[in-house]
């Protein structure tokens, strides 16, 4: 018989059970609170990447740059990519939190910096710094979601911080008529570096440096590890599928979203202001495909995720650019339900493929492919440019060409489903093959 002074086995298992379910709901709530900070790092982001596209009227007139200097103006700063796979090859060796602090820093001294310059190829040098850190930044962010949420709560990080970003790069829609009109356009970039200096104090305090990269620096996993090891013989047909799937992907989404402002206005003929209120509400309704997704990652699986965004993001941007009918009278319903339909499969995916290519790589080498794919996202934006630029006078005008590169999203969504594993519900260890990469050292 137990002593009366004495907790039987029972009640000792209660408050066991009771001290691990509080243990469990702290880290919980932990995890959240770094899910949302990183949101906020990555609205940031968001915003400081859509100041070029969005602001490229006025810094051509700045630059006095007609439509060939500007475009080869951001040709040149296509070049950061070169910078984003070096400092993202950094996240892997020197650790995540320090290296997303970093290259935020970086970001908001390089975005003054530019803001600074009045002559062209010192901005272009300051642009380039700035896209490298923001790239890096970028993969650092979702390396972290992915290495520090739970299994079931990955795909939901993700999806929020494609949130984040989508929110980001609508504030700076908003934002830069307004400000471009009566001042000037670098008072955007200015705002951009005040804006990332408010984002780094918050993250200092409650990012924390992932422990499945602690880790393996403590075994010297990630100092033995190569830059390209992602390319060796156990992770090869990995990365030389999910790639090439990134390239095809790249070159429908970029072209599609590019030039939608373009065909409103040039070939449906609408007004200016009509066009930016359509592609303002599309893009919000739009952003819906990041919970869904992250909903579906979840339930179906990542790989039947990214290939319902794929018809979704080519069939829409097939419908959007070679339609509506000329004898249709509701032309806006099929323009609005097209390009909302197109922005969702296009959010949908990012959540689908951040998911895919986190979770297929081991923790030494996780940061290193995200550069890959920075780099790979730079040349898809080149290609796909390029081949507007050749054949939108051969083909029957640039939407024609636009509406055939939207199409090659179908090949890499079958790509994707036959030659990549689903990671749906698996540890990132045992989704990443971590053991045998580690025997392999």
């Amino acid at each position: 018989m137990a002593s009366i002074n004495q907790p039987d086995a029972s009640s000792a298992a209660d408050v066991g059970g009771a001290s691990h379910g509080l243990r469990d709901e702290q880290a919980a709530l932990k995890n959240r609170r770094m899910a949302h900070s990183i949101a906020r790092v990555l609205a940031f982001e968001g915003f400081t990447i859509s100041i070029n596209g969005i602001g490229s009227p006025w810094i051509a007139k700045s630059f006095h740059l007609g439509e060939s200097g500007i475009a080869g103006l951001f040709a040149w700063i296509s070049l950061s990519a070169i910078g984003s796979l070096g400092l993202s090859r950094m996240i892997d060796r020197f650790g995540r939190r320090r290296m997303v602090l970093v290259c935020m820093a970086g970001t908001s001294v390089s975005a003054l910096a530019a803001a600074l310059s009045t002559n062209i190829a010192a901005f272009a040098l300051c642009e380039i710094a700035l896209y490298a850190f923001l790239g890096a930044t970028i993969a650092g962010c979702i390396v972290i979601l992915a290495e520090e949420l739970a299994i079931a709560d990955r795909a939901w990080g993700q999806s929020l911080g494609g949130l984040g970003m989508g929110l980001g790069g609508g504030l700076c829609l908003i934002v830069m008529p307004m400000v471009a009109s009566r001042h000037s356009w670098r008072w955007m970039l200015v705002l951009a570096s005040a804006m990332g200096v408010a984002a780094l104090w918050r993250a200092a305090r409650v990012i924390p440096e992932s422990g499945r990269w602690q880790r393996a620096a403590a075994t010297g996993t990630t100092s033995a590890s190569s830059f390209f090891d992602a390319f060796g013989k156990i992770y090869r047909r990995r990365a030389f599928t999910i790639l090439v799937c990134s390239l095809l992907a790249n070159i429908a989404g970029i072209a599609g979203s590019s030039w939608a402002y373009f065909h409103l206005v040039s070939v449906v003929r609408l007004a200016p202001s009509a066009a930016s209120a359509l592609m303002l509400v599309g893009g919000g309704v739009g952003m819906l495909g990041f919970p869904l997704a992250a909903r579906n990652c979840e339930r179906y699986g990542r790989i039947p995720t990214i290939f319902v965004a794929a018809l979704m993001t080519s069939l829409g941007a097939l419908a959007f650019y070679w339609g509506p009918p000329a004898h249709l009278s509701l032309r806006w319903l099929w323009i609005g339900v097209t390009y909302c339909c197109f922005t969702a499969g296009l959010s949908a995916g990012q959540v689908g493929g951040n998911s895919l290519a986190t979770e297929l790589f081991p923790t030494a080498i996780r940061g290193a492919m995200m550069g890959w794919f920075a780099l790979i996202g730079a040349a898809a934006a080149v290609s796909a440019q390029t081949l507007i630029a050749i054949l939108a006078a051969r083909l029957g005008g640039l939407s024609i060409v636009v509406g055939y590169l939207s199409l090659l999203a179908i090949p890499n969504a079958i790509i994707v489903a036959l030659f990549l594993p689903e990671t749906r519900g698996l540890s990132l260890e045992a989704a990443a093959m971590e053991e045998v990469f580690e025997e392999s050292r």
